[in-house]
């Protein structure tokens, strides 16, 4: 229901026709040049002596002794191992460029997860909202409802001022700032939902390590369906930015169809502006977040999108305010 979209992956190249990659290579025969015979003229010569036949024979030994050590040194050289023992062989010949490799699958660890260091500056409103702000929380009409919730009091809503929120966890504290002047009825619905105990012992069920570096939670069913049965507002605007330290809404394709996922940036995220953003994350709770992605993702439980369960659980223990 609530996941933020994956960007698509850059399709394959293939070589241009015209490069020299895409051209075939053509062997050209070698000159076929006669090879050059000397001819008898004349009469017939007499035998040579014995003495010179034993010469010859010597020579030709000597010859081909020094051609077969010619061989056995090329040899030697184009193919490293030749000399070696047998379990030397093989492991000279497992590490050549023309071994096949592993895939990601059958290597025992993943790769490490490269996370940027620097935080992205929090995006602001040009315009402020009024303040306070007209806010209303409809029923949802789909989704999942495993813990129904109730919704906060629509209608006039701060829109200035921030809150401090810790999320615990058994991965340890995540400190939270909500700003109500970026989304004042998210804001509302987060505290809300954090006093009535939502998101006690409920985990988070998404983490994305590539490309999307982030880490969903706020669903008790832990399938990306799950809802408190109502729905928040979008609160968007052009200039929305997703990067180190953002919190921002899940939500679906649909607009205005958030409700209490969430989802947090330890890293990279390329997505358009129609996520709500509504606060920041702690230096201490991204050292948290940067320790799970580290972790890994469960892919065998995942989407098939490089997203799925982290490895090292994240479940709410309770979530303070203030």
């Amino acid at each position: 229901m609530s996941q933020p979209p994956q960007p698509g992956e850059p399709e394959d190249q293939v070589p241009d026709p015209g490069s020299s990659q895409g051209q075939q290579y053509q062997q050209q025969p070698y000159p076929q040049q006669p090879y050059p015979q000397q001819a008898w003229y004349g009469a017939q010569q007499p035998p040579p002596p014995s003495s010179n036949k034993t010469a010859l024979w010597v020579g030709l030994g000597v010859l081909g002794l020094v051609v077969v050590v010619a061989v056995v040194a090329v040899t030697g050289f184009v193919a490293p191992g030749f000399f070696l023992s047998d379990s030397k062989s093989k492991s000279v010949v497992a590490s050549s460029p023309s071994a096949p490799t592993s895939s990601a699958r059958d290597t025992p660890t993943q790769s490490p997860v490269e996370i940027p260091a620097g935080r992205l500056t929090m995006p602001k409103r040009t315009t402020p909202l009024a303040d306070p702000t007209e806010c209303a929380y409809p029923a949802s009409s789909s989704g999942e409802v495993p813990k129904k919730a109730t919704p906060p009091a629509a209608g006039p809503t701060p829109a200035s001022g921030t809150m401090a929120v810790t999320l615990k966890t058994t991965a340890g504290d995540i400190g939270l700032t909500l700003d109500r002047a970026l989304a004042p009825c998210t804001v509302a619905n987060i505290l809300s939902l954090a006093q009535q105990g939502y998101y006690d012992d409920t985990s988070c069920h998404r983490l994305g390590t590539s490309g999307l570096q982030m880490l969903q939670c706020g669903d008790p069913a832990a399938n990306g369906m799950g809802g408190p049965g109502y729905t928040i507002p979008d609160e968007v605007f052009p200039e929305l930015k997703y990067g180190r330290g953002v919190l921002a809404m899940a939500k679906t394709q649909a607009p205005n169809s958030g409700g209490s996922q969430f989802f947090m940036v330890f890293g990279e995220a390329q997505l358009p502006p129609e996520y709500t953003v509504f606060g920041s994350i702690s230096d201490a709770g991204l050292q948290v977040l940067d320790k799970v992605a580290r972790g890994g993702v469960d892919e065998a439980k995942g989407s098939g999108d490089g997203t799925g369960p982290p490895k090292i659980p994240v479940t709410f223990q309770s979530v303070a305010v203030g």
